[in-house]
């Protein structure tokens, strides 16, 4: 007789009752559809459609929208990995007021939405001297999508890397003090390395959150893929088509990064097998070397023996 720990076994009269509510659900779910479908008729015709067949159309808002978000990613992505590096260095620094300011900042820039600190920079580029200056009008918007992004992502990054490094076996640190070198530079030159090779999947997934954040940046003008698909739906009245276009595109690159990660993580897998089947190789090596000298001196101690009894 089978029994559930969380609920008793349902009777006859319960799955009958769940089946109902089920397929009573399943109409309703299909009425919801249905509904939706019929509601939005006009902007699923053909004539809705047409646009976005023409290579016009693309050349004018997709392609610019793609290569615009791309840009702002890569950009932040760059700046967040410097941002990061420093304040993961200055997070595991020996000097308390370094590790004290570090600390506060990475906390506080995860803290901060991103939206906000896109908009706090975009309006310093518009309305503070001298940025309002220095910056061209065409460049405050991707200035703010790129500030907001770093600050964020470079936080977010400095986590990373400290959680890396605090995950290697103690055994590094011993390593590296034995041969003279510091703690900072045993950290610098021996442990970041390995944590960055052993994050590198982390690190290419969060490069996935930046490609989807750019979108933020529809709300201070940047235009990138959204704001491109906003000003395509408003010249042509085809809203629900251009937005379910650009929600593939964005799936397309998503699913193209998180494939990139995991050829990442399976690189960084192989690579630290082979690592390890090399180490136990050179140690079998160097034991079969030490036991061939020990039988080689238990050989000559039995010869020695034999020469003192003649």
């Amino acid at each position: 007789m089978s029994s559930s720990v969380l609920f008793d076994v349902p009777g006859p009269a319960a799955l009958r009752r769940h089946r109902l509510i089920g397929v009573l659900g399943v109409v309703l779910l299909v009425a919801a559809a249905f509904g939706v479908v019929w509601g939005l008729r006009s902007q699923l015709g053909a004539q809705a459609w047409q646009p976005l067949g023409d290579p016009t159309t693309w050349a004018s808002y997709f392609v610019p929208g793609i290569l615009n978000t791309l840009q702002a990613a890569a950009i932040a992505l760059v700046l967040a990995c410097a941002v990061g590096l420093v304040l993961a260095l200055g997070r595991m620094s020996f000097v308390i007021p370094v590790r004290a300011v570090c600390s506060v900042l990475v906390e506080f820039f995860r803290a901060v939405p991103v939206l906000m600190a896109m908009l706090f920079f975009y309006y310093l580029m518009v309305f503070a001297a001298p940025f309002d200056s220095l910056v061209p009008p065409a460049m405050k918007s991707l200035v703010g999508v790129v500030a907001g992004l770093t600050l964020y992502n470079g936080a977010v990054m400095a986590e990373l890397l400290r959680a890396g490094v605090n995950s290697l076996p103690r055994g590094q640190t011993e390593a590296g003090l034995s041969i003279g070198l510091s703690l900072e530079q045993t950290r610098r030159t021996i442990l970041l390395p390995q944590a960055i090779t052993a994050m590198m999947p982390a690190l290419v997934n969060q490069l996935i959150v930046i490609v989807k954040d750019t979108a933020l940046g529809y709300i201070i003008t940047y235009p990138e893929l959204l704001r491109s698909a906003t000003t395509l739906s408003s010249n042509y009245a085809n809203i629900v088509p251009s937005f379910l276009v650009v929600a593939i595109l964005f799936i397309v690159i998503n699913f193209s990064l998180s494939r990139l990660a995991e050829v990442l993580e399976a690189r960084v897998r192989r690579r630290r097998g082979h690592v390890v089947t090399a180490a136990e190789a050179h140690q079998g090596a160097f034991l079969a070397d030490e036991g061939a000298l020990e039988e080689a001196d238990d050989q000559h101690q039995v010869v020695r023996e034999g020469s003192h009894h003649h």
